[in-house]
């Protein structure tokens, strides 16, 4: 290239600069283009190589932040994000990590059609996350593999998080009735040596140390590692602690010009001292606000996640590409954890703490006990086979596929005894109670809160032994129907072989039965000028009976319903979505505009009735619909200015139930409205500030996929989460080429929100109070 005349290599500067932005922030597809360099022209070459270069920077740097990226890093999607008839929001390494936020709960909690859950008992282990009103807890995946368990979920070794929304059972399988979730990790390359580590002091006893580091040992061999340590008061909870501590382990081996092979080990614990929050207080129509934190000494909740995967990649020709993964995993969780209520604690009593005067009471609050464990064990494998052919003169982009899977879940108890003598007695439903009280006959708070009840344990029996074997076939296709018109179809079948041992109330139950399951999806993009689209796509999804591994027979939060006949006769859940929508690149084709209109219909609904199941004849007594708009916009507004931001009006209504008086009620722990806007401002070279604001609208308890409880006599609804908006801060300040300093302020006016409500409203998960962070950022 030495010959190469000045003017070209300007126009190739210029090419491998666009090249680089087009890749984005994922090394993966910076990799594919250095592949493509050995087929390739040399002017193609020397792009990928300078390309090579700005990715260095855009990527693993944080001076020039990227918040918009051009593809999926699903590889099935073969389109562009602004050709694909679908709302897929991907946030950005970048973005996520300038938010401030590191769990995945965080990062999900805070967009636009997202909300959060709590589980049966108060399941402190698992993360759940709701996407367009439908459970989506077990639809995370991780670069494209399911991701079984509930776990705890961080980012330290996340690339971009993509959230996608709608049914999406052709990409996901079983699930997926309102989305599902993907987190692309970082992988070794053999690109660029680079390393990088981010310190963290804050408020709350707040630390964090990651470190990212790739070596290319050679033109064929890369190894990147990255690790965390962190720990953390609750902001504004004294005592309710996290901490975490993980490593990834990268390698990739360019096995020949043809094959690629990466293989990662990953590994995560987390040791918390979990917070169930406030409760709904009846009386007063609101969570119960400045609890004290009665978390007692030996609550924890702890999960152990450790995966090993295998990725090969094989160009056959031109036309044929052939990919695996292959992950073996297993995870350990339990919890035991403090809930909180409302009570009403007897005064008239004697010193043989008999009841004399059943009148005499005053308020308090009482503390409980909720706990649990889960081991996960799980194989899967996915191999896609991508052709590119012509068939009557008409490009075809097919994906062909096939999913293995075999995840077994066991489920149980701990066996709990309080060693310190209550201090209180209570009335309730059960009548005369003696319980703990945090709140004694003056109204004061007790002292010692921490350590009332003075628990031991021992780990206790198995309450539920699931085991989903799954075999699964897909075939997916892109072409052109006309000049400006592109068509995306797919049809994937599920078959699975289920069974589940089941301990409830003393009784043994043995659950078994064997299904398949047929989904697809049938999308129409239209061009109307360049980078201008419009579509309607049109998908589907299906939820097996008892698809929650963490449930057992408990059919209220996904569990199975009904008995083990009734539940094999019964059918699954089916969804379906009509969306249309318009996605445009503007700005230089550096900013995504996004926006749709979407109707989620779920059928066969299976509704928690209890006994009233032995007289149905069926447990496909549901249906409900979610009717809404969502506005999306990703990238960079101009050269300073970038901008990630997201916002659904949406409305739900139950259209069939058992229960008449269900119809036309909403459903439960579904926010209407909400929005997340995100901005960045660099002011020069060095000095870059910004911000976001969080809202969620009002939601109301109840059971998951059914209404919102409901209190007829005066006609409203029983639970009651109040809407907020939480306000963030941040900014960066570029010392040197290799320091960057940045400031996080979170929840800068100190809002006290709550998330999610039990369907009793016995618990309400509290956000974070007012916190502040300093990072120093560190490259060579």
């Amino acid at each position: 290239m030495n010959n190469q005349p000045n003017s070209s290599r300007l126009i190739l500067g210029g090419q491998a600069i666009a090249a680089a932005l087009a890749i984005g922030s994922s090394p993966l597809l910076a990799q594919e283009v250095q592949d493509n360099c050995t087929e390739s022209t040399e002017a193609n070459c020397e792009i990928s190589k300078t390309a090579k270069e700005i990715e260095r920077i855009q990527v693993h740097g944080v001076r020039h932040s990227i918040y918009n990226v051009n593809k999926s890093g699903d590889l099935r999607r073969v389109a562009d994000l602004v050709d694909t008839p679908q709302v897929i929001t991907v946030l950005t390494q970048d973005q996520i990590q300038e938010s401030g936020n590191t769990d995945l709960k965080e990062i999900l909690s805070s967009q636009a059609g997202v909300t959060l859950g709590t589980g049966e008992n108060g399941n402190a282990f698992g993360d759940r996350y709701i996407i367009r009103g439908h459970e989506a807890r077990s639809d995370v995946f991780v670069d494209g593999l399911r991701d079984p368990g509930m776990t705890t979920r961080e980012s330290f070794a996340t690339e971009r998080v993509e959230i996608t929304k709608g049914p999406s059972s052709t990409f996901a399988g079983r699930g997926s009735s309102g989305g599902a979730v993907n987190s692309v990790t970082k992988k070794a390359s053999t690109s660029y040596n680079f390393g990088r580590v981010d310190g963290s002091l804050g408020t709350d006893e707040y630390h964090r140390l990651t470190i990212d580091y790739n070596a290319a040992i050679s033109e064929d061999v890369a190894v990147r590692l990255n690790a965390l340590s962190a720990s953390e008061d609750k902001p504004g909870r004294e005592g309710i602690e996290k901490e975490r501590t993980g490593f990834q382990l990268s390698s990739t081996f360019l096995a020949s010009d043809d094959l690629k092979l990466t293989a990662d080990i990953y590994h995560l614990n987390a040791e918390d001292k979990p917070d169930l929050g406030s409760y709904f207080d009846s009386d007063k129509r609101k969570p119960l606000e400045d609890i004290p934190v009665y978390a007692q000494e030996y609550d924890f909740l702890e999960s152990e996640v450790t995966t090993f995967t295998l990725h090969a990649d094989y160009k056959l020709n031109d036309s044929v590409r052939i990919t695996n993964s292959t992950r073996v995993g297993e995870t350990e969780n339990g919890y035991i954890t403090t809930g909180m209520g409302g009570g009403e604690q007897y005064i008239g009593v004697d010193s043989a703490d008999d009841v004399t005067d059943e009148t005499a009471t005053v308020d308090t609050l009482t503390i409980s006990t909720h706990q649990g464990w889960q081991e996960v064990e799980y194989f899967a494998s996915q191999t896609n086979v991508f052709l590119n052919t012509k068939i009557l003169d008409t490009e075809h982009k097919f994906v062909f596929g096939f999913d293995y899977s075999n995840e077994t879940v066991d489920n149980g108890v701990y066996s709990v005894t309080n060693n310190n003598p209550t201090n209180c007695i209570t009335s309730g439903r059960r009548g005369v109670s003696d319980s703990y009280c945090i709140i004694d006959q003056n109204g004061d708070e007790v002292s010692n809160i921490g350590s009332l009840m003075g628990r031991s344990y021992v780990k206790g029996d198995s309450d539920a032994l699931n085991d989903v074997e799954t075999f699964s076939f897909y075939l997916m296709d892109s072409f052109k129907v006309a000049e400006n018109t592109q068509l995306h179809y797919g049809f994937r079948a599920d078959h699975f072989d289920y069974s589940n041992e089941v301990v409830s109330r003393g009784a043994e139950a043995s659950y078994a039965y064997a299904d398949t399951a047929y989904n697809g999806h049938l999308g129409l993009v239209h061009e109307v000028v360049h980078d201008v689209n419009i579509y309607v796509n049109y998908s589907t999804a299906t939820n097996i009976n008892g698809g929650e591994s963490d449930l057992g027979a408990n059919c209220g939060y996904g569990g199975l319903c009904g008995d083990p006949e009734q539940a094999s006769q019964a059918s699954p859940e089916r969804v379906e979505n009509i969306e249309i929508g318009t996605k445009l690149l503007v700005a230089d084709d550096s900013l995504l505009l996004t926006a749709a209109l979407f109707q989620v219909t779920k059928s066969d609904v299976m509704e928690s009735v209890g006994d009233a199941y032995s007289t149905l004849g069926s447990l496909n007594t549901g249906e409900n619909k979610i009717k809404g708009i969502e506005l999306g916009a990703s990238g960079d507004i101009t050269e300073q200015l970038s901008i990630q931001f997201s916002a659904s009006i949406m409305d739900s209504e139950v259209t069939k139930s058992y229960d008449d008086s269900n119809v036309g009620l909403a459903l439960s722990n579904f926010a209407e409205k909400s929005a997340f806007l995100q901005l960045r401002y660099e002011l020069n070279e060095d000095f870059v500030f910004g911000g976001s604001i969080a809202y969620q609208g009002e939601m109301y308890g109840g059971q998951p996929d059914t209404s919102a409880g409901y209190d007829e006599d005066n006609a409203r609804y029983s639970i009651v989460v109040p809407s907020y908006s939480v306000v963030n801060l941040f900014a960066n300040y570029n010392a040197t080429e290799q320091l960057t300093l940045r400031a996080n302020v979170g929840n800068v006016f100190d809002k006290e929100y709550w998330t999610a409500a039990y369907r009793s409203g016995a618990f309400m998960y509290l956000g974070d109070g007012q916190n502040v962070r300093l990072t120093a950022t560190y490259e060579f």
